[in-house]
């Protein structure tokens, strides 16, 4: 213990991590960004923000114990309706696509604060998967900005067989195939 405040460190890398580890979480959290830049305007940040700040506050509620029944059910359903909502190009007000990703996002939240190790520190580790969240965000706003080029013969149909993937590995998550 020459090091006093490491065990924030190490939680931080573990948080960091965690979203990375699973196919689930990746492709819910590369589609919002995706979804959120086929909206443009403020839903390009308000629709991640809203994800990134519900699910803090449900890795919250998984640290603490608190039960929340199919969290597994409700994370490859948004991997469905990500996907969907991305393959469909769909257009909804700004309000309501924050208000979903936010739901969405309670069962991510919960599943990150659920499966974080106990000798970890809670608010370390919190950091490290929201930053990694953001980041996978990010990922999906870059992918949108690359795939429409002007100078590529890429579309925003690219973009729609995109979430069309998305979608159709989320219902094999769903039905326990992947």
């Amino acid at each position: 213990m020459a090091h006093p405040g490491a065990e924030h460190v190490h939680g931080a890398v573990e948080g960091f991590l965690h979203p990375f580890g699973g196919l689930d979480h990746v492709l819910a959290m590369v589609a919002v960004g995706i979804f959120a830049a086929q909206l443009g305007g403020r839903a390009l940040w308000l629709v991640p923000a809203a994800f990134v700040g519900t699910m803090a506050a449900a890795g919250a509620l998984g640290m603490s114990g608190v039960a929340l029944p199919h969290v597994e059910i409700g994370i490859a359903l948004s991997v469905v309706a990500l996907g969907a909502a991305v393959a469909l190009n769909l257009h909804i007000p700004t309000s309501i696509a924050a208000g979903l990703a936010g739901v969405f996002a309670i069962f991510h939240g919960y599943a990150h604060g659920a499966e974080m190790p106990a000798s970890l520190s809670g608010f370390g580790y919190a950091a490290g998967f929201i930053c990694a969240t953001a980041i996978l965000h990010a990922i999906g706003i870059g992918l949108v900005v690359l795939l429409t080029r002007r100078e590529w013969t890429a579309s925003p149909v690219a973009v729609r067989v995109v979430g069309g993937v998305v979608a159709i590995a989320g219902a094999a998550l769903l039905t326990g195939v992947a």
